[in-house]
């Protein structure tokens, strides 16, 4: 019996609450709607008290509801987790009633509210941008704030996954081989964010992407990339002393410069083969000069053979032989 009573009770409670809400959206009584709004703001019920509190602005224009109702309104879309809103929200009531008392706490719920709408870093960061500046304004407009100090945390946190996408995104280059590439990314991401706190292991992937470009490399290129990469090593050593990165960049180090040693002497070999083919190339294109020279010779003794041959020939022709003179008897 007591359960059936239970049941009976909680029934009206539920119907009396149903045909409170659906008097108040029906109501045209801003007194009634906005009481009944508090009552669902103070019971966690954000959707009905947003519902309600949406049929208000016209309603309390001008009275002194009017803050109350925009301020309940951004927090019910705050806790109602449609935050890009509530931003919008707070952000329009520290601008429309900047004597409230509550302009700084609005402030610091719009940055909050960009923070919220910050994606993983594996997404796009455009809101994470958005709120580091929205944050950073609040850091700005309210520096002795008692809120600032976790306001400089979440640009912190904001910043740290920043890094860490540019770093995951520079990693996929080193993944996929495209060694140059990578070093050139994480230059670009230690550049971007010099108090990175991801820089030894930036520093630990551009030096083995040097490394792998390096003994990889094509003849030409190949003196230049293990010295740059020996150096680099060099330095990883020297400022992360005593640390896992300046073991590795110690081993890589000492790899390459075997690997400069080792290509020293290819390279002395190669240029010992290249001199000795220059001088044959050298030695063949002084006998093919030789060659010519002497046809050039040839060729200017028969020109002047012919020459002379023609004088003589022509000479002939305008001095011909005298006639034969015949002699009569007498």
């Amino acid at each position: 019996m007591k359960k059936y009573i239970s049941l009976l009770v909680l029934s009206v409670i539920l119907l009396s609450c149903k045909t409170e809400m659906d008097q108040a959206m029906k109501s045209a009584d801003k007194d009634f709607i906005l009481k009944v709004a508090n009552e669902k703001f103070a019971k966690k019920k954000w959707s009905d008290a947003l519902a309600l509190y949406d049929r208000l602005p016209n309603l309390v224009a001008g009275t002194d509801e009017l803050p109350n109702v925009g301020f309940n309104t951004a927090f019910a879309n705050y806790y109602d987790k449609n935050y890009r809103l509530a931003g919008n929200q707070f952000k329009n009531f520290a601008f429309a009633f900047p004597q409230d008392p509550r302009k700084e706490e609005a402030a610091y719920m719009s940055a909050l509210c960009y923070y919220e709408g910050s994606l993983q870093y594996n997404l796009d960061q455009s809101n994470t941008e958005s709120a580091i500046t929205e944050l950073q304004n609040f850091l700005n407009e309210y520096p002795d704030s008692e809120r600032s100090k976790n306001i400089t945390q979440l640009v912190d946190e904001l910043t740290y996954k920043l890094e860490f996408k540019a770093f995951e995104n520079a990693k996929q280059y080193y993944k996929m081989g495209e060694y140059k590439a990578a070093a050139v990314t994480f230059e670009n991401v230690l550049e971007d964010f010099p108090a990175t706190k991801l820089r030894p292991k930036i520093y630990d992937i551009i030096l083995k992407s040097k490394y792998e470009l390096a003994v990889n490399s094509i003849y030409d290129l190949k003196k230049e990339r293990l010295d740059n990469a020996a150096a680099y090593a060099r330095r990883v050593s020297a400022e992360l002393p005593n640390s896992e990165y300046s073991k590795t960049a110690d081993d890589l180090g000492a790899k390459l410069e075997a690997e400069k040693a080792k290509f020293a002497i290819v390279q002395a070999d190669v240029e010992k083969r290249k001199a000795e083919y220059e001088a044959k190339v050298k030695n063949a294109e002084a006998k093919e000069g030789e060659k010519k020279e002497l046809a050039q010779e040839k060729n200017q003794a028969k020109m002047e053979n012919s020459a002379e041959q023609a004088r003589r020939d022509s000479a002939k022709i305008s001095s011909p032989e005298p006639q034969a003179t015949f002699k009569f008897k007498r």
